[in-house]
C-alpha cells in the first residue's frame, strides 16, 4: 500500500525554507546550515555551530518521515575540525536542545510540507 502522506515539495524548496525558518527557532547566538542531502530527496543536512567557547560542530540528518514528522539523527560532533565524544553529558544536553530546535521548525514549516 503506497503511503499517501508523503512529502511533495522540491528538495531545494525545502532546504532554502529550512534556511530561513531554523534560525528563528535556535538560540540567536548559535549559527546553523541547511543543506539538501543529495543521496536522499526526503532528508536534509543540517549543521549547527554552537556559539561560545567550546566551538563545536554538531551534524544532524533531518529525514521526513511523511509530510509532518521528521526523525532526526545525530552523525557527528565536531571541535576544531576533530570528531569528538558526544557521550559526556554537556554534550548530550546541547543535542537534546538541538534536536528540540529542529523539530520545532519541522513544526513551523508544516504549512509548507503538509500538502
Amino acid at each position: 500500500m503506497a503511503k499517501s502522506d508523503q512529502l511533495r515539495i522540491d528538495p531545494q524548496q525545502l532546504a532554502d525554507a529550512w534556511s530561513r525558518t531554523l534560525p528563528e527557532t535556535m538560540n540567536a547566538s548559535d549559527r546553523c546550515e541547511v543543506h539538501r542531502d543529495e543521496s536522499d530527496a526526503t532528508a536534509l543536512r543540517v549543521t549547527i555551530h554552537s556559539a561560545g567557547h567550546a566551538m563545536y560542530e554538531f551534524d544532524f540528518k533531518v529525514t521526513y518521515v511523511d509530510s509532518r514528522e521528521v526523525l532526526v539523527e545525530l552523525i557527528d560532533v565536531e571541535k576544531d575540525n576533530v570528531s569528538i565524544d558526544e557521550r559526556p553529558d554537556a554534550i548530550q544536553q546541547l543535542i537534546h536542545d538541538y534536536k528540540r530546535h529542529i523539530h520545532e521548525c519541522a513544526q513551523a514549516l508544516q504549512s509548507l510540507t503538509h500538502a
